[in-house]
This record gives C-alpha cells, sequence and structure tokens, in this order.
C-alpha cells in the first residue's frame, strides 16, 4: 500500500530550463546562472520545485543536464522539496534518469506515461512499477495526454496506488471528469496534483493536494492566495483571484512547454534564453498577437513595467479639435453641427470622446466618406457596429486621436472602443435623446482618446460608453 508523503501539496513551479547561445545551436548549454536566479526568484512563494518536467524541455536534454538541474535545484532550494522529472519513452531510459536522481538527492521523480510507441495498459502499469520497484524514491506519476496522445488509465493507476513508493499523480488533462475519477478511486492512497492551469480552483475544490504548474513560477503568490481562500471557504474571493490570471494560464496552457513561459519571464527581467529547436521563440510559436497578450496580462498583475508614455488628453476648444476632420469652427457654425465631449474612467483606462454629429448632405457628410475612402494612416476610422453586420444608427465612425503605434494599443482601439461607443448610441437612440428625426439622415464621427498604455480592455468599453454618453448629451441637449 502506498504511503502518502508529507511534502507533497500546495504549489510547485515547473521551471523552464534556461539555455545560452552556442556557436553552432542556438541553445547549446544550460545556462546555470540564470537557472539559479530563476529559482530565487519563485522560491519565498513555492512549496517545492520540479525540474526538466515538461515545461522544462526535458525530451531535448541530455541525462547529464537533467542531473545537473536537480542537483542545482537542490543546492538553491533551501531545503524544500526537488521534484526530478524523469520523462522518457522507454523503461531503461526513465529508470536510469530516477536512479541519476535517487543519487543526486532529489526528493521524488516525476515519471510520464510511455510516448510514441504506444504499451498496452499492462505495458504502462509494467513500466512505471520496474522504475518504482528499483529505486528507493518516491514516484509521482504524470499524465498528459495533450503530449503523450493518450491518457493514463484510471484502472493502471488504481494498480499502481498499491506500490508502496508511488506516491502521487500529477493530472494535467485539465479533464476534471478523469481528475474527480481518480480522487474517488485512488485520493485516499495517493496525493493528486493538479497540472493544468486553467482549472485549479475547480480541481482544489475538488479534493487535490496542491499543484505542478508552469505558471507557478510567474505568479505563485496568486496561487497561494487561492489555496488558503479555498482552505478558508471563500470561494467568491478564490474565483475572483483566479479570474485575473486566467488569460494568462489559458495561454500558458494551450501552447505548451515552456516558450509562452520564457517569453513572460523575459518581459519580467528574467531571461531564461531561446527554446531548443525545433521549438521556436516566434514565427510558428508564438504569434506577435500572443506576446502583445502576455506583456498586458503580466502589467495588470504589476509582473511587467508600464512603458511610460508623454501623453495629454485634447484641450482647448471643443469646436478646434475636429481640424482632422477638415471641419472648421466657422463651418460648426455655418452648417449647424452638433458637438459634444466626455470623460470617463480612471488613470490609465481613462478615455475622451470628442463627437460631432450633422447631417449627410453637410462638410460633416463629405469627411465621413473620406475617412472611409482615405484613410488616416494608424488612426484608421472603424464603423461603429453593435455586432456584426449590424451598424448604428446614425451612421458613425470611431477615429481614433492617437497613432496606433502597436497591436496593443490597436486592440484598445479597434474592440472594446467600438462595443462601448455602440451601446452609447444605441441606449441614446432608445431614451430619445439623439432626435429620430435625425437617425437616417445624419451622420456621427466620434474622435476617441484612449492612453496609449491602457491594460483593461473591460474598462476602456465601459469608459467609452460612459464618455459617449455624455458627449451624445451635450451634442444633443
Amino acid at each position: 500500500m502506498s504511503t502518502k508523503v508529507s511534502w507533497l501539496k500546495g504549489v510547485f513551479p515547473a521551471l523552464v530550463t534556461p539555455f545560452r547561445g552556442g556557436t553552432e545551436d542556438p541553445a547549446s548549454l544550460i545556462d546555470e546562472k540564470a537557472y539559479r536566479r530563476l529559482i530565487r526568484h519563485a522560491l519565498p512563494n513555492v512549496d517545492g520545485i520540479v525540474t526538466s518536467g515538461t515545461t522544462g524541455e526535458f525530451p531535448y536534454l541530455t541525462r547529464e543536464e537533467q542531473r545537473r538541474l536537480v542537483e542545482i535545484g537542490i543546492e538553491e532550494a533551501g531545503g524544500k522539496p526537488v521534484v526530478a522529472g524523469c520523462g522518457a519513452s522507454s523503461t531503461k531510459e526513465a529508470l536510469a534518469l530516477a536512479r541519476d536522481a535517487q543519487d543526486s538527492g532529489a526528493s521524488a521523480a516525476l515519471i510520464v506515461t510511455p510516448y510514441f510507441l504506444h504499451p498496452s495498459d499492462k505495458g504502462v502499469y509494467q513500466h512505471f512499477y520496474d522504475i518504482a520497484t528499483a529505486v528507493d524514491l518516491p514516484i509521482i506519476l504524470y499524465n498528459i495526454p495533450q503530449v503523450m496522445d493518450r491518457y493514463l488509465p484510471r484502472t493502471v493507476v488504481e494498480d499502481l496506488a498499491d506500490v508502496p513508493n508511488v506516491v502521487g499523480l500529477k493530472d494535467s488533462s485539465g479533464n476534471l471528469t478523469y481528475t474527480m475519477e481518480l480522487l474517488e478511486y485512488v485520493g485516499d492512497r495517493i496525493d493528486l496534483m493538479v497540472g493544468h492551469d486553467e482549472v485549479v480552483l475547480p480541481a482544489l475544490a475538488g479534493g487535490v493536494s496542491g499543484m505542478i504548474l508552469a505558471s507557478a513560477q510567474v505568479y505563485p503568490e496568486v496561487w497561494q492566495t487561492i489555496i488558503r481562500l479555498v482552505e478558508a471557504g471563500k470561494v467568491e474571493e478564490a474565483r475572483a483571484t483566479q479570474r485575473r490570471v486566467q488569460k494568462l494560464s489559458r495561454i500558458f496552457c494551450r501552447h505548451g512547454g515552456g516558450v509562452a513561459v520564457k517569453a513572460a519571464l523575459k518581459m519580467m527581467d528574467l531571461d531564461m534564453g531561446p527554446p531548443r529547436k525545433p521549438l521556436k521563440n516566434v514565427g510558428g510559436a508564438l504569434l506577435h498577437e500572443t506576446r502583445a497578450e502576455i506583456r498586458l496580462e503580466l502589467e495588470k498583475l504589476g509582473k511587467a513595467p508600464i512603458t511610460a508614455t508623454a501623453f495629454e488628453y485634447p484641450v482647448g476648444p471643443l469646436s478646434e479639435r475636429f481640424g482632422d476632420l477638415e471641419i472648421t469652427p466657422e463651418l460648426i457654425e455655418e452648417h449647424r453641427l452638433s458637438v459634444g465631449s466626455g470623460e470617463a474612467g480612471e488613470s490609465l483606462n481613462k478615455v475622451g470622446v470628442d463627437l460631432i454629429a450633422g447631417g449627410k448632405e453637410t462638410p460633416l457628410g463629405d469627411a465621413y466618406a473620406l475617412q472611409m475612402t482615405y484613410p488616416l494612416h494608424r488612426r484608421e476610422a472603424l464603423t461603429t457596429i453593435l455586432e456584426p453586420a449590424l451598424t448604428v444608427r446614425p451612421a458613425t465612425l470611431l477615429l481614433p486621436t492617437l497613432p496606433q503605434k502597436n497591436l496593443r494599443q490597436a486592440n484598445m482601439v479597434y474592440g472594446p472602443a467600438q462595443s462601448g461607443l455602440a451601446r452609447a448610441i444605441v441606449d441614446a437612440v432608445e431614451a430619445e435623446r439623439i432626435p429620430a428625426e435625425t437617425i437616417n439622415d445624419s451622420v456621427m464621427v466620434a474622435l476617441v482618446t484612449i492612453h496609449p498604455s491602457a491594460l483593461d480592455r473591460n474598462k476602456i468599453a465601459k469608459s467609452v460608453q460612459a464618455a459617449a454618453a455624455k458627449a451624445i448629451e451635450q451634442a444633443f441637449c
């Protein structure tokens, strides 16, 4: 019968393996200095560490490198448990790695389901049994069907739970049905650790002992907070806390391995070098859009510095702010164009909306058509839609006042701002703040100002809606 170990609980980061470039291979050598720095960074907020797992690119490591990672981990862990990844497709190789881990002083070996050539269930059992009975070291089973192309069968786990030194299982499947089945059948004999960052909270609520996660080297303190909240029965707070990191957790899970995590760490001034070939940092591994999302989420968490940007919201007479449309104060007065302005939000999520409205036959109508035909570079006007194929009335253009210099800035305007503006217009029409007789014969242009370092899309959408409502009220009062 297996005996649970007291230390297999809490937060364990599945560490990336830092590489430094060589003359031939851009990731030919382990960067031991960077590895030590990474462990020291994570250690205050974790209960142990895991070396050379999936996030650590174990298939691309030599036996000697894996042994060295364990040695460094033990040197830096300050007495906290060090779990050695000992994954291999053959029993012989995995056993050799487990023996190295034992000789190096590891606390346990994490061993993945045999992969590539898939043995029968009996063969899977024999793989783990042969390793467990050949070493005097706790064994943690590892289920990760996303890359192994098969689950570790529950019936096999149930039998292995009777092997004395099989003490736990890491489940990275994200399949809570599978997790709950394991808890039902073996939860009294071995500890289960969730390995899928997106489902930590429900897994903890279901009864797992802790987590082994890639993200635990990026925001381990968040996971520790969630554990404490769950233990205290504060489920609503735990939900809110997990949602703060859900998008980053999803990115890490969907991209797998260490590529996305290394990108995040580099943004946090923890450069762990490139991944090993054939993995790539960009161009097939991480799209520029994904990197922008990672940066944005890290900034929200205070994990990456927000780049200072010299910036001022529009000032001066409102009638003079429409020069880009070639609409002058004189034209506004002559053609009785309506103008209004509003601001809403706070700090980096503060927005400003300057609105101008008038008949289609006025110079504003010409300016509207000109913006659609000859858009301003990096300030392309966008038709305001409530949902796909459903434009608002009066027909309205959203024109950013600032050049969109990167994808992060554009993502704040083209989407959140568009949605907020559309909702403000629809609400105003329903409330008859915009006269019904103008709906079909008028056009509007909203000049929207969003801080270049804005952080929260949801807040931006709400701020634009509130600011636009003020601008509409002023324009049509």
